[in-house]
């Protein structure tokens, strides 16, 4: 898959603009703690932690050893979690049954080889211990209002994996999917802080969009944020949960 990579200026922009605000955060804290139940002592995976936002909250949440691995160098330096690790998805540099579960967050449509993850993940869990992919899966992107104003960019999803594939990848690693469903965050205060804070290279699916159709949706997203400035921008990402 590798839909991008992440250089220095992307990895700004991610830096800059992908942090979820402290109280859009609730509605993930909750499905998280369904399906997570660990706690000090316990160390659970943050696979492709990018700048190491969910791994601050899983440790502040849960009080456990986050192992926070994110294969990009130019996310690592810009961390807000201070104990990163340089690895790959497909060989991570992890003893045996260590852990307690898996967190992977808007990284699944930038796996080169999800059997061989799903493998890997299979090897460094604990028996039993869950798998939560939160993502936009083919299919199921109605719930990111990105795409209200940048329709063009659902082209783009479509190639990402499906919930299907990303189930028979798991399954044949030895995991069982135990739930799915869409999870609300607050991904912005309102739709101008939205549209002011907009950094292209910070959203796959804009990276991928050609230059006349981003501009379209910017011209959309502006118009609809003068139309309705103070209105927060709530979105529904899916979790996926696998052991």
């Amino acid at each position: 898959m590798a839909m991008m990579a992440y250089d220095e200026s992307s990895a700004a922009a991610f830096a800059a603009t992908r942090h979820l605000p402290a109280d859009g955060l609730a509605g993930w804290r909750a499905a998280v703690s369904r399906h997570l139940p660990v706690g000090p002592g316990d160390r659970v995976l943050d696979l492709g932690a990018g700048t190491g936002a969910w791994a601050a909250a899983f440790r502040a949440w849960y009080r456990v050893d986050v192992v926070a691995v994110e294969p990009a160098g130019a996310m690592r330096t810009r961390s807000v979690y201070p104990e990163m690790v340089a690895g790959r998805a497909e060989s991570l540099p992890l003893a045996a049954a260590g852990l307690a579960g898996a967190w992977l967050s808007t990284v699944v449509h930038h796996l080169t080889d999800v059997p061989a993850v799903a493998a890997e993940l299979r090897r460094v869990l604990r028996p039993g211990a869950p798998v939560l992919i939160r993502s936009v899966f083919a299919g199921r992107g109605g719930g990111v209002t990105l795409f209200r104003w940048f329709p063009e960019a659902l082209r783009v999803v479509e190639g990402y994996p499906s919930v299907a594939e990303v189930c028979a990848a798991f399954e044949a690693a030895g995991f069982a999917p135990v739930a799915l469903g869409p999870v609300p965050q607050v991904s912005a205060p309102s739709l101008r802080a939205a549209a002011d804070g907009l950094r292209r290279a910070a959203h796959t699916p804009l990276v991928l969009l050609d230059d006349a159709d981003y501009e379209r949706g910017v011209r959309r997203l502006r118009a609809a944020a003068r139309r309705t400035p103070h209105a927060p921008v709530v979105d529904a990402l899916d979790l996926l949960v696998l052991r």
